[in-house]
């Protein structure tokens, strides 16, 4: 009989929650969206996630980088992974890239982290990486020109994933103390933020479809789920941690069902298929 020991009923519970959490990533920024211009709803959400991450510092034991070089280099990969992320995943949303779409291109990370992690790969994980390159083919294609969607919208989606998957390789790179970065990290998301602010639209209705979503990314997405990412980073190997993302694209394609109403194209959903099952080839064991 199989049984489920504590650890790893913990390290499930926790994999679960932050799959979820960060599936629903996508549907609070576009209903804040709908009230407030991309860089004021980024602003706050940063200012909010950092104001909260110093003051869980004392409770998590958070400790700031020591030293010029590991400061400058959590700064670096602060703009990269939450800053230039962030933006372009906003941008793209706002320029009516949906949320099952956006979930589905970045899908794509696993892979992406194996193309560049890895220097010897099978003719099992080439084939998986075709796959997958094939599915977003058709994600992409399904967007720009079935679905209408804008050039640049699509262009903001894969700047984001590049940035997402660049960034946990950057991450991945810290090993002392990961945790205590995040503050840093928001800081640096917050200035990259602040210089395009000048030269962006900025407006916000003080209603509770800005309220609620500001506060749940800046609290439950940016602090809590994020802090989940960083201890699967540092504990696991990273491309087994970033396959976790495979999972968010049918978790945020229902919710964007369910909320919004936005279903995906048959395209759409034989390109995540095939994603999928691409992954499926590049993450399995070899004997």
């Amino acid at each position: 009989m199989f049984v489920l020991s504590k650890k790893s009923a913990l390290a499930a519970a926790s994999t679960s929650l932050f799959v979820l959490l960060w599936s629903s990533g996508a549907i609070f920024s576009k209903w804040g969206l709908a009230h407030a211009s991309p860089f004021a709803f980024l602003l706050v959400r940063f200012a909010i996630a950092l104001c909260g991450l110093v003051l869980l510092m004392p409770l998590l034991k958070l400790k700031l980088p020591k030293g010029g070089k590991p400061m400058l280099y959590a700064m670096a990969t602060g703009v990269v992974l939450l800053g230039a992320y962030q933006i372009f995943y906003l941008l793209a949303l706002n320029l009516n890239v949906t949320p099952g779409m956006m979930a589905t291109i970045m899908g794509v990370q696993p892979i992406l982290t194996v193309v560049i992690m890895e220097r010897h790969r099978s003719i099992s994980r080439m084939f998986g990486l075709a796959l997958g390159l094939a599915g977003l083919i058709m994600v992409v294609y399904q967007g720009i020109g079935l679905a209408g969607m804008s050039l640049a919208g699509m262009l903001f989606g894969l700047l984001a994933l590049a940035s997402m998957t660049f960034g946990s390789i950057m991450q991945k790179r810290i090993t002392d103390n990961p945790l205590g970065t995040l503050p840093v990290q928001y800081l640096a998301g917050l200035l990259l933020c602040g210089i395009f602010v000048p030269f962006q639209p900025f407006h916000v209705e003080h209603s509770t479809g800005f309220i609620v979503p500001v506060l749940w990314m800046g609290l439950v997405v940016s602090v809590l789920a994020t802090l989940l990412l960083y201890r699967l980073i540092a504990r696991g190997n990273l491309v087994n941690v970033t396959s976790l993302f495979y999972l968010v694209p049918a978790v945020t394609a229902v919710m964007d069902y369910l909320i919004f109403g936005n279903r995906l194209a048959a395209l759409s959903m034989l390109g995540m298929l095939l994603i999928i099952i691409g992954l499926v080839f590049v993450f399995r064991k070899t004997a």
